[in-house]
């Protein structure tokens, strides 16, 4: 990486302070909020600052975990049977289980599920001519929400 350190930015390498380079290890936490105004006050909102950014940060994974975790809703004539008495199907991860379910369910549409139900659907044998294949494993998750909580993926179908 020899070749491209000189075009590393001067705030990678640390920061200026009166003339002179200040490694970023190197300075104390008084130092970063006298730079940062002072007072405390300064200092609370950079660090709630820093919270927001935390916590954007890990609603983002929550979200990505999430989609790996449930595929996409399955929208049948029994799926929107069963939404009417807060029953929601979605396809998932052959691997996932019902904790898992219930924290990308809880991710992705803020609503907590009462109970979560899955069921493992064993791939079938198939054949097109001569050739003979199986179709892969799924699995299916029935989600029963609260009375009043709805998913609004299911409205409208």
């Amino acid at each position: 990486m020899g070749l491209f350190d000189k075009y590393k930015k001067k705030s990678d390498k640390g920061i200026v302070q009166s003339g002179k380079v200040q490694d970023k290890k190197e300075m104390t936490l008084n130092e970063l909020k006298q730079q940062a105004g002072g007072g405390a006050a300064a200092s609370e909102t950079t660090l709630a600052q820093g919270q927001a950014k935390a916590v954007k940060k890990s609603a983002s994974e929550n979200t990505q975990e999430a989609y790996r975790v449930l595929l996409h809703p399955l929208v049948t004539e029994k799926g929107s049977y069963a939404a009417s008495q807060n029953k929601y199907y979605f396809a998932v991860n052959a691997s996932a289980n019902k904790f898992e379910i219930k924290k990308a369910i809880h991710a992705l549409y803020g609503v907590s599920p009462v109970k979560v139900n899955v069921v493992s659907l064993p791939g079938k044998n198939v054949r097109y001519g001569k050739s003979h294949g199986r179709t892969s494993d799924q699995k299916k998750a029935i989600i029963t929400l609260k009375k009043g909580e709805t998913i609004q993926v299911y409205e409208g179908v």
